[in-house]
């Protein structure tokens, strides 16, 4: 019986676990949000049915709200009994909505981040979202604080600087709440910036520990309890890199998504590319980026990591989300952790051991031939490795990879992942870079391409028992929004080229879409409002790294701008433009 790790159906045990009680009890609350995720599985599942395969045709627009911001929206709206929070990209504006009055504003909280944060942010200034406990919305700004606002009033409760402008580090991950801490990673791979992960107190935003993702031991929070699956040593994170001096810059920062098992007491997270893009300037495996960790959420001690790519040639970040759920594989019931990587591979692995169960290319690759599951090492195809001074044509995934940070759900109904994700290759050369604080650190020239047929985007449902497959719609546009599933089987994804869909959650037929003022970059939710009906809302306005080249204003005709990605965009800019607007649906109401 498949089994969601956080879904009211399965919670039995949690009254007794160390979890925060109210944070998992409103995350079991279909009527709200209080997460990016909405739980703490990461499943972006939603038990409302009152929308339905049957009756989702006739949605229409609620209300909308604009941010007033433009740059790439990439957020997930957070809904708390009567009130609905938005965090906008820079800068990072945080409302607070009355779902009473149709998107009142009740209050707006400006925490006035640096502009000198703009000119570092590798990828657009975008910020993921907010989580809520404790009668307070945390939320990251882009020149590196941590803020506590309290819910009601939207005053200030705390502020905590975590990193530095000067240094190229940025904030744009959505943090999440475990017990009392407040867990919060960096950004800035691309700056020759050191990764880590940091807790702070809910209560005073005082720091409680510190997880480094490259260095000795000590630094990487590992010690006698660690116990990887595939590897053993003293130091990893610092004997697999060249030098002392290699690993301080080498990134492996902490961008994406953590996830939360209460009963095994364990959070998980993905850490970024190793820097700079030109590998041959650091030999090695260069642990621990592009890896994930499990870790005590109490100490910061990792209980095991896995290198998704060993000495990573092409900017694959393992920061997407790590989906925990209980299924039967194989007649036996596992606790697995569930990962769509940008190498194209699509992981099942047991979380409490970090083994690897199966993995599967879910999208064309030509870089990573297979994933050897006794060794856990991925079986790297010949003749495309990046070289020196010229150009290696027609890699396949492109550095944003068969999939980056837009999540994928998982409906408990059907079994199926819902994955957005992307369909391009690229041409790259490398050349030697030298490292200057703060200022860009890649050492290589890419432009990327769309991928074979030439859609540019994919949203398949694949099944992670079976290992494959089920159905896929193509888009003419890398698919960046995050997916919804909800029990009405129906889930819901945005597109570049401004719409945004529901789609049947078994056959994936198109069911009904609405053409938005701008790309869809966001995360959709859904909740129950006030007056006891179901909405959707979602963020609209383009951007991101695979919309730069609108955000940004780039070029189209320049292919290597936004680290390439404007190669494979040049034709966004003659179907969206900027935008910033909330868009909340609902069934109109029912005539007498």
């Amino acid at each position: 019986m498949l089994c969601l790790l956080i879904s009211a159906a399965c919670s039995g045990w949690l009254a007794n676990v160390p979890a925060s009680d109210e944070v998992v009890r409103l995350s079991q609350d279909d009527g709200q949000w209080v997460m990016a995720a909405k739980n703490y599985a990461n499943t972006r599942f939603s038990g409302l049915d009152q929308i339905n395969a049957g009756n989702v045709k006739q949605l229409r627009v609620a209300w909308v709200f604009s941010t007033g911001v433009l740059n790439g929206h990439e957020a997930a709206p957070l809904v708390v009994k009567d009130t609905m929070y938005l965090v906008t990209p820079w800068p990072n504006l945080l409302y607070a909505l009355d779902l009473n009055q149709a998107g009142a504003i009740k209050w707006v909280y400006k925490p006035n981040p640096s502009r000198a944060a703009r000119g570092v942010a590798c990828c657009d200034v975008v910020n993921r979202g907010a989580a809520y406990a404790e009668g307070k919305i945390f939320f990251n700004t882009l020149d590196n604080h941590t803020v506590a606002v309290d819910a009601a009033t939207g005053k200030e409760a705390w502020k905590t600087k975590l990193g530095e402008i000067a240094m190229g580090e940025t904030m744009t991950m959505a943090p999440i709440v475990v017990k009392n801490k407040v867990l919060v990673g960096n950004s800035g791979g691309e700056m020759g910036v050191r990764g880590w992960i940091t807790a702070l107190d809910t209560r005073n935003g005082r720091i409680l520990w510190r997880a480094y993702s490259t260095g000795p031991d000590k630094d990487v929070l590992i010690g006698p309890d660690f116990k990887p699956p595939y590897v053993t040593g003293e130091n990893l994170g610092a004997t697999t890199w060249p030098s002392e001096t290699a690993w301080q810059i080498g990134g492996g920062t902490v961008w994406g998504w953590i996830s939360y098992d209460p009963e095994a007491d364990l959070i998980y997270y993905g850490t970024s590319n190793a820097g700079p893009w030109n590998a041959v300037q650091r030999p090695g495996d260069n642990k621990w980026t592009s890896s994930v960790f499990a870790r005590d959420p109490d100490t910061g001690m990792a209980r095991w990591a896995y290198q998704w790519n060993p000495h990573d040639l092409y900017d694959y970040d393992g920061i997407n989300e790590n989906v925990l759920l209980d299924l039967n594989i194989g007649g036996q019931d596992r606790k697995v952790l569930v990962h769509a990587d940008r190498n194209g591979y699509l992981y099942v692995m047991d979380r409490l051991t970090g083994e690897i169960i199966s993995a599967e290319p879910f999208v064309h690759t030509n870089t990573v031939k297979g994933v050897d599951l006794k060794t856990g090492i991925p079986d790297l195809a010949t003749g495309k490795e990046p070289q020196l001074g010229k150009f290696v044509k027609d890699i396949c995934p492109a550095p944003p990879g068969g999939k980056d940070w837009q999540p994928m759900a998982y409906s408990p109904r059907t079994g199926f992942l819902y994955v957005p994700h992307n369909n391009l290759c690229f041409d790259m050369k490398t050349m030697e870079v030298g490292y200057i604080a703060g200022t860009p650190y890649v050492g290589a020239e890419v432009a990327m391409k769309p991928g074979p047929g030439g859609n540019r985007g994919l949203f398949t449902a694949w099944d992670p028992v079976q290992n494959k497959k089920m159905w896929a719609i193509e888009e003419p546009f890398p698919a960046w929004s995050g997916a919804l599933a909800t029990a009405g089987d129906v889930v819901f994804y945005g597109t570049m080229d401004r719409w945004f869909k529901a789609v049947d959650a078994k056959t994936g037929r198109e069911l009904w879409k609405f053409r938005t003022g701008s790309g869809v970059i966001g995360q959709p939710v859904t909740y129950r409002g006030p007056d006891g009906k179901q909405y959707v809302a979602v963020l609209a306005g383009v951007g991101g790294w695979a919309g730069a080249v609108v955000s940004g204003h780039l070029d189209p005709e320049i292919p290597y701008g936004a680290l390439g990605f404007v190669g494979a965009m040049r034709d966004l800019p003659k179907v969206t433009g900027e935008g910033g607007t909330l868009y909340v649906f609902a069934l109109p109401e029912e005539q007498p």
